[in-house]
C-alpha cells in the first residue's frame, strides 16, 4: 500500500465555553474559557468534517436549547457567523460538499450541528450511538436526546472498536479512544507538511496530557488513561502534533481558518 496525504486541513473558528476549571482538572481553580473548534479536512476522494461543535441555534439562545440551569454553566460566547455550516460557507464550500462526518462522540458541544449533513456518511466509536440514547447517569447531562433524534435515519457507520484507515492510504486514521465515552474518537491526519492528532476528548487540557490525569466525569476512569497515553505514544513515534481540541493554548497557539494546514 502505498501512503498518501490529506491535501488540507482548516481548524473552524468556533464559540467557547466559559467554565469551571476543575471541572476540566483536578487540581485548578476559577474560571477557564475553552474553545469547540471543528476541524474540515480536504482529501482526493472527499471532504471531511471531524466534530461539528454546539448547535447553531445554542449559539443564538443557549437557554432555549439546554434550559437555564445548564446554559448559565456553560458560559457560550460566540456570534451566529462561527456555526459550523457557516465556517465552511466561508471556506468557498457548501454544506452538502461534505462526504463523511466523524464524531469524536455524541456530547453536545461535539455533535450539535450534525443534522446539518443529512447526505454525508456519518461515523461513530464502538456503542457510542447506543450509550448517547442510555448514557450513564454521571454525563447524561452532556447529551441531548432532540438532537440526537434528528439524525436518527442518517447513515451512520459504526467504527467496531478498532482503528480505520477511512481512504485506505494512511491519510486520515480513526483511532479508537474509548474512556472518555465507550466510543470515543481521535482522528490522525498525515499532510504533506505534518501529522496532526485531533484529540477529540480523549483529552481535554495540556496539563492532564502531561500529568496523565483523566477527566473528572469520564465514563471509564482506567480506560481513558489507557487512551492518553496511546496519543503520547502515537505521537512519539509518528512525530505528530497533537491537538487537543479544548486546550485554550493549543488554540492560541495553532493557526485557524481561513488559514489551511497543508
Amino acid at each position: 500500500m502505498s501512503l498518501g496525504f490529506a491535501k488540507k486541513m482548516w481548524a473552524l473558528d468556533c464559540p467557547t465555553l466559559t467554565v469551571d476549571a476543575n471541572s476540566l482538572m483536578y487540581g485548578l481553580s476559577g474560571m477557564l474559557t475553552i474553545p469547540m473548534p471543528s476541524f474540515l479536512i480536504e482529501h482526493s476522494k472527499g471532504l471531511v468534517l471531524f466534530d461539528t461543535g454546539i448547535a447553531p441555534e445554542a449559539i443564538v439562545d443557549p437557554v432555549a436549547v439546554y434550559g437555564q440551569e445548564l446554559a448559565d454553566g456553560l458560559g457560550i460566547g460566540g456570534t451566529p457567523d462561527q456555526a459550523v455550516d457557516k465556517q465552511i460557507e466561508a471556506l468557498g464550500y457548501k454544506v452538502s460538499d461534505v462526504t463523511h462526518v466523524i464524531a469524536s462522540h455524541f456530547h453536545f458541544d461535539h455533535a450539535g450541528g450534525t443534522h446539518l449533513f443529512p447526505d454525508a456518511k456519518h461515523y461513530a466509536g464502538k456503542g457510542e450511538l447506543a450509550f448517547a440514547h442510555y448514557p450513564a447517569p454521571i454525563g447524561a447531562f452532556c447529551y441531548m436526546p432532540d438532537q440526537l433524534a434528528r439524525t436518527r435515519n442518517f447513515d451512520w457507520r459504526e467504527v467496531p472498536g478498532c482503528d480505520l484507515d477511512l481512504f485506505g492510504d494512511g491519510s486520515l486514521v480513526l483511532l479508537s479512544m474509548p474512556g472518555h465515552t465507550p466510543g470515543e474518537l481521535s482522528l490522525k491526519v498525515r499532510l504533506a507538511s505534518r501529522t496532526f492528532l485531533l484529540t477529540g476528548d480523549a483529552v481535554h487540557l495540556r496539563g492532564a496530557l502531561e500529568m496523565e490525569y483523566h477527566f473528572p466525569i469520564d465514563w471509564d476512569t482506567r480506560v481513558a488513561l489507557d487512551s492518553l497515553r496511546r496519543i503520547k505514544r502515537i505521537a512519539e513515534a509518528e512525530e505528530a502534533t497533537i491537538w487537543i481540541t479544548h486546550d485554550p493554548d493549543d488554540w492560541k497557539e495553532l493557526r485557524h481558518a481561513p488559514y489551511s494546514y497543508e
